[in-house]
C-alpha cells in the first residue's frame, strides 16, 4: 500500500488541470483548512457519493497500561468519524474484485 502525500496529490492535479501548481496548493490548503474549521464546529460535511465526515464524543472511560497492570483514567475525547459515499464504495469494492481475481 503506498502512500500519497499531499505535496504529490498537489503536483497530480496540477498535471492533470494544467493549473500552476502554486494555485492549486492553495486551493487544496483552503479546501483542508475549512473542513479543519467546520469539524472543530461539530458541523457534519456531506460530499454526495464521496462521504460524510462528522465529529463523535467518546466517553471517558478507565484503560489499564499493559506493562505495569495499572489503571489509567482516560478523558473522553473528540475523533473525527468518516462514512464512504455510494461512489467511492463500489470504486474500492470494484478495485477489491479485480485484486482477488488478480491474486488467483
Amino acid at each position: 500500500m503506498a502512500t500519497i502525500t499531499k505535496k504529490e496529490l498537489i503536483d497530480r492535479i496540477a498535471e492533470r488541470t494544467q493549473a500552476k501548481r502554486v494555485a492549486v496548493k492553495s486551493v487544496i490548503q483552503a479546501f483542508l483548512d475549512e473542513i479543519t474549521r467546520e469539524l472543530s464546529e461539530n458541523n457534519r460535511l456531506e460530499f454526495r457519493d464521496f462521504g460524510v465526515f462528522e465529529t463523535r464524543t467518546r466517553a471517558a472511560r478507565v484503560a489499564q497500561n499493559p506493562k505495569t497492570l495499572e489503571r489509567v483514567d482516560v478523558p473522553a475525547k473528540r475523533t473525527v468519524k468518516f462514512k464512504m459515499g455510494r461512489l467511492m464504495r463500489q470504486n474500492l469494492c470494484a478495485s477489491a474484485s479485480l485484486e482477488s481475481t488478480e491474486a488467483k
